[in-house]
């Protein structure tokens, strides 16, 4: 190892309080610059990271953002609280329930709206489907990038066997929409709720499969172990939340700690790590799906037992009355143009999180008193993600980046709304 590379590793251990190098020393040489991304299938998405390298060893890291911008919240602002709902799909697209749950939960606090209890079933049987879809995709590209080519294909054939789910249930493969404001768009169909059920009884033993191929693997253990470690106050500096924050050993679950459609009445664990670094990281999602299915089978039993309710609101104010009603009532006439066209949400502010699969995804609204939106924000948790790249990549040899990042967990169009 060159004297050049020991203080380098000096400097991220923090030895060091300053990186000189010896123009001198005759085994130095130039430092090198090279962009990974933005163009780049292990960057996860449209991100330029610029990388100084001491031979393979990282200098420094600095990612840049922003390629993919566009202009989501200010979209919200225009177009008016109803018509931004299939606008969050579109950010993090690997889970769009998710996203139009929490942007849903946020016009409902706002507007002090009560959600059915059927409604908030559905919800989150819908909302643990998504997270299991979720940790399949970081399951799968994580294990493409570092060279497990396999476990990219196992893990989506049972993503794809989830998107026939969904499209079953809701009408679409991606970008669902079936969230609204004060429900769902449709109740249970008993023929795909059974659908769902088998998939979540056979899906853990899929999670013993990748788990095989995995867990005990030196390779995958060579490249996760120790790689890209974060303390519990390394987290709370970079606003870290989700699986980045509970891998480093702090049991923080907005489903516990915040509770929000009723999952104060479910039976789960939340599963934590100790040492912070990426292969925690791993076995914190592994066991998260393995919750995720307990979770959504209870909310499926519920759902049995209940048969029948309001899956909808029917707060005319901003709920659409049924579509036949409108046909033989001038009042349900005029509550649904009112309702299209220009509804109104109470002067104020809310903000409701929910825990998505990358951490806590919220959304901070404010209103004037009119059917257009005074400021509308939201809380990323892929973009506090991409926050650590920098810290974790540094001293680190440059095929660890793509660990790290798998790791780390973040979709570019949630970072660039």
């Amino acid at each position: 190892m060159t004297n050049v590379t020991n203080k380098v590793l000096e400097y991220a251990a923090g030895n060091s309080s300053d990186l000189e190098l010896d123009p001198d020393d005759p085994l130095h040489g130039e430092l090198m610059k090279i962009n990974v991304g933005p163009q780049h299938p292990a960057t996860h998405g449209v991100l330029r990271l610029s990388v100084e390298l001491d031979g393979e060893t990282i200098v420094s890291c600095d990612p840049e953002v922003g390629y993919l911008h566009r202009g989501k919240e200010k979209t919200c602002e225009s177009l008016g609280w109803r018509k931004f709902l299939p606008h969050t799909d579109r950010l993090d697209y690997v889970q769009p329930l998710l996203n139009n749950t929490a942007y849903a939960l946020s016009l409902e606090a706002l507007a002090q709206i009560e959600v059915p209890q059927r409604a908030q079933e559905i919800r989150v049987l819908m909302m643990e489907v998504s997270r299991i879809m979720a940790h399949l995709i970081y399951l799968g590209t994580t294990a493409i990038d570092l060279g497990a080519v396999s476990m990219f294909f196992f893990t989506f054939t049972e993503r794809e066997k989830a998107y026939d789910l969904l499209d079953a249930w809701s009408g679409h493969r991606m970008n669902n929409s079936y969230i609204r404001m004060g429900g769902v768009y449709a109740d249970v169909d008993e023929a795909v709720a059974k659908s769902i059920e088998e998939w979540l009884r056979a899906f853990p033993a899929k999670i013993d499969e990748f788990e095989k191929l995995l867990t005990s693997n030196a390779i995958w253990n060579a490249r996760n172990r120790d790689v890209g470690v974060l303390s519990a106050e390394d987290c709370f500096a970079l606003s870290l939340t989700g699986p980045n924050l509970r891998g480093s050993g702090v049991e923080w679950d907005l489903r516990r700690k915040m509770p929000y459609s009723g999952y104060e009445t479910y039976d789960f664990d939340v599963p934590v790590g100790s040492a912070g670094d990426c292969f925690d990281r791993y076995l914190v999602r592994i066991e998260e799906m393995r919750q995720s299915v307990l979770i959504a089978l209870q909310a499926l039993d519920r759902l049995k037992q209940s048969k029948g309710g309001d899956f909808l609101a029917r707060d005319r104010r901003y709920v659409l009355p049924p579509k036949g009603r409108t046909h033989e009532s001038m009042e349900e006439l005029i509550f649904q143009f009112k309702v299209v066209t220009d509804m109104r949400l109470p002067k104020g502010s809310a903000y409701l999180g929910v825990e998505s699969s990358k951490g806590e995804l919220g959304f901070f609204i404010a209103s004037d008193g009119t059917s257009d939106p005074l400021r509308c924000h939201v809380r990323a948790p892929g973009l506090m993600n991409v926050q650590a790249i920098p810290q974790l990549a540094q001293g680190r040899l440059l095929s660890d980046i793509m660990a790290i990042i798998g790791s780390l967990d973040f979709v570019m169009g949630e970072v660039d709304r």
